[in-house]
């Protein structure tokens, strides 16, 4: 292969892994198969594999970790969670319930296209999820129950919307933390809770589209409500979560800004 057809293959893979981020098959943070799996199911030299990868390294469409690989960029960069903005919005008591606003919109519009869009692999992530949030200590699970709900908007196979969410996932994954807290350890709200989530999965899996969106969006509104309800009658609602920045090192899904 001369040096122009070794470039103009690797520009081919190039391409190709570009559509795939762009319809949403390689979703934000994901990690892209290793040079070795790629050159051997593309059938192609390493040389060229990482020649590929170079170029999408250099249009920022992935970043390279050392030691770990390459992976998908963000198209909406979260803000570092040290930033003046990120802790004034930490801080702020209504933040909670603005999050929940977002979520409510934007979550059932993901329930309504996995129902309609989620292949066999997105319905066994998806499945895998709730089991396992199912099985968990319920006090300790906000991980994943964020978790469940990512499958869930991933399947969407909307990358913008994906990406979105993406962008906010520590105040995302703080609000859900919040909610665990607050909510769990009582038990008519965590039945109501546990009822929602079922309706959620059941839903998607079964491609009920419209009633993914209804039950998505009643679940969060209910949380929202119940903590609204636990605050006004208490005087207080724990939100370590919200004032706190995560004392974890940042999961392989965090979106990272793109140097």
């Amino acid at each position: 292969m001369n040096r122009q057809q070794h470039l103009s293959t690797a520009q081919s893979i190039a391409t190709h892994l570009e559509q795939m981020i762009l319809d949403g098959t390689l979703t934000p943070e994901k990690k892209i198969p290793s040079e070795r799996q790629l050159s051997a199911r593309l059938g192609v030299s390493r040389t060229i594999v990482r020649e590929a990868l170079h170029e999408l390294h250099g249009r920022g469409m992935i970043e390279t970790r050392h030691g770990k690989g390459s992976f998908v960029s963000c198209a909406v960069p979260s803000v570092d969670e040290d930033s003046a903005l990120m802790l004034a919005f930490s801080g702020n008591a209504r933040t909670l319930y603005d999050l929940f606003e977002v979520r409510e919109q934007l979550e059932g519009q993901a329930a309504e296209l996995a129902a309609e869009r989620a292949t066999e692999q997105d319905q066994y992530k998806i499945r895998k999820a709730f089991e396992a949030m199912e099985a968990a200590d319920p006090l300790t699970n906000a991980e994943l129950d964020h978790a469940f709900h990512r499958a869930i908007v991933e399947a969407s196979h909307n990358p913008v919307l994906v990406h979105v969410l993406s962008s906010l996932k520590g105040l995302m994954l703080n609000s859900v933390q919040a909610s665990v807290a607050n909510l769990n350890h009582r038990r008519a709200f965590k039945q109501q809770i546990d009822k929602h989530h079922r309706q959620i999965y059941h839903a998607v899996i079964s491609r009920q589209a419209h009633w993914a969106r209804k039950a998505a969006m009643a679940h969060v509104r209910h949380v929202s409500d119940s903590l609204r309800q636990i605050e006004e009658k208490e005087q207080h609602l724990i939100r370590q979560a919200l004032e706190q920045p995560l004392n974890t090192a940042p999961s392989a899904d965090v979106c990272t800004p793109v140097q």
